[in-house]
Formats: structure tokens, C-alpha cells, sequence
């Protein structure tokens, strides 16, 4: 939802010599970007959760049928065996993949939403929980 906020913003704004940038090859270009504090709107955040829920539950349903390796992008960061699934999967040599890509985000989750505390609070206790529980910051 961050990322998607963020991305939106960057967007408009064109921070970066008049050019959209959803990923950087600086430090110095990351830091314009994670400047950036999206405030989210905690009264819709519950129902697009859902909605977003529900889309990729009928998503997975339309491909029963078919080989697939479902894969989740933390999986992929905090991993690199799951990468090599994906490799196999694909029936591709394995190979050591690079990027020049610069994280812009760093810091934990609560330090880029403004009002953090209200969507942990509009998060906490729902099936939508493990999204803010290891990103609490009082």
C-alpha cells in the first residue's frame, strides 16, 4: 500500500529531473524519495484490504488448473533459495541474479506512514494484523 502511495505520489510530483522514478541507482536519489510520508486514509483502508483480499483469491482460483508457483516478493528478499525455486520452475539454469537497484526504504514500515499510529490501530486486531505487528513504533 506504501509503495503504491509512494509510487503514486512520485508520479506527480516529479521529484527527480522531471522523470517518474519507481527505483533509483543512488543513495542520493532514494533519499528524495523515502522523504516522502504518505498519509493513509484509515477509513477505507479495512474495505480495499478486502477488496484487494478477494482479487487475489479469485486470481489464484483462475489458475487451479494450471502449473503455478505462487511466490511472494519477501519471500524473494529474505530468501535467495526462492529464487532458485522460481529458476527451476521455469526450467532455467540457475544463475546469480544483480541489480543496481538502490532500496528506498529502509527504515521499518512505521517510520514511512504519517499516521502510523492510526492505521496500526485500524489494522491491529483484524486478519489484516501481521501487516503492522512487527512494525510498531510508539
Amino acid at each position: 500500500m506504501v509503495s503504491i502511495l509512494a509510487n503514486a505520489h512520485d508520479r506527480a510530483v516529479k521529484k527527480l529531473k522531471d522523470t517518474h522514478k519507481a527505483h533509483v541507482h543512488s543513495e542520493a536519489e532514494a533519499a528524495v524519495l523515502a522523504k516522502f510520508k504518505p498519509t493513509i486514509n484509515t477509513k477505507l483502508l479495512m474495505s480495499e484490504l478486502r477488496r484487494a483480499d478477494k482479487m487475489g483469491r479469485e486470481a489464484l482460483k483462475h489458475f487451479e488448473s494450471t502449473r503455478h508457483l505462487l511466490l511472494y516478493y519477501e519471500d524473494l528478499v529474505s530468501n535467495q533459495t526462492k529464487l532458485m525455486d522460481v529458476f527451476d520452475f521455469l526450467q532455467l539454469p540457475r544463475k546469480k541474479l544483480s541489480s543496481r537497484h538502490v532500496k528506498i526504504h529502509t527504515k521499518p514500515l512505521a517510520n514511512h506512514i504519517e499516521n502510523w499510529g492510526e492505521v496500526y490501530r485500524a489494522l491491529n486486531d483484524t486478519p489484516f494484523e501481521s501487516f503492522v505487528k512487527d512494525n510498531y513504533r510508539r
